[in-house]
């Protein structure tokens, strides 16, 4: 809730719903996730976004507001997680078939890959990030790294180092890390408000792909935000939302 960028923007509505449940709403289409459980803070400011996971039947667990590698491992041993895949909750586009994609391939490779992502470097858009790894690779990370590499970018200790850990990038063609989708900013706000009234209301189940062809056909939509770069480092924000894959 204390986000620098749009305080309490997990909890603003969208389509009818928060931010968060939309978020929700979409990751439960997953024919691959058997376990979805929000992680926020412990921090009294997060309070609502506990109380809403209440109401919505999902699973909350709360940890340390700084250290984010330290909360999203607790919550993958509370939970008894063999692998962990993490969504942001600011990321209300999510595509579920997407998410099943990845999944799909990282399951295929377990033995052979610890970490997989398909932000790094980002070709999907802005708000489609997926990142998966084994929690044995999640444990080993929390005991090897320690400081400011842990707090806001859980998972990056086992991107940087492939000579430690065996990653793989999945990538778009054509590239479409320029699309932005993701809820920062009030401009990001406007922008997700106007493309929800209509795409929402006509397909609740819409993915990525119907996303990019709404936008093509409205082109305006995409200036909203478009003062608002990404980054191509493919960096993530703290906010999340943890899962357990079957």
């Amino acid at each position: 809730m204390g986000s620098c960028g749009l305080e309490g923007k997990v909890l603003l509505p969208l389509a009818g719903k928060s931010a968060l449940e939309l978020t929700i709403e979409r990751l439960l289409r997953s024919r691959r996730i058997d376990r979805l459980v929000v992680a926020t803070s412990s921090l009294d400011q997060d309070e609502p976004v506990a109380e809403a996971c209440a109401r919505l039947g999902v699973p909350c667990f709360r940890g340390s507001a700084d250290d984010v590698l330290d909360r999203v491992y607790r919550c993958a041993a509370r939970f008894d997680m063999d692998h962990v895949a993490h969504f942001g909750a600011d990321n209300p586009l999510i595509d579920p078939e997407l998410c099943d994609e990845i999944i799909d391939l990282y399951l295929a490779g377990v033995g052979r890959w610890d970490y997989v992502s398909n932000n790094r470097p980002p070709t999907f858009p802005d708000g489609q990030e997926v990142e998966i790894t084994s929690f044995d690779a999640l444990e080993a990370a929390w005991h090897e790294t320690d400081g400011p590499r842990r707090l806001a970018c859980m998972f990056r200790y086992l991107a940087e180092r492939p000579e430690r850990f065996s990653i793989h990038n999945v990538t778009h063609d054509p590239d479409l890390h320029h699309e932005r989708w993701t809820l920062d900013y009030q401009e990001d706000y406007e922008f997700l408000q106007a493309l929800l009234e209509r795409l929402y209301a006509s397909n609740p189940a819409f993915g990525f792909r119907d996303v990019i062809r709404h936008l093509d056909e409205r082109p305006a939509l995409r200036r909203i935000n478009a003062m608002h770069v990404r980054s191509r480092n493919g960096a993530q924000g703290p906010t999340g939302v943890e899962s357990r894959s079957a």
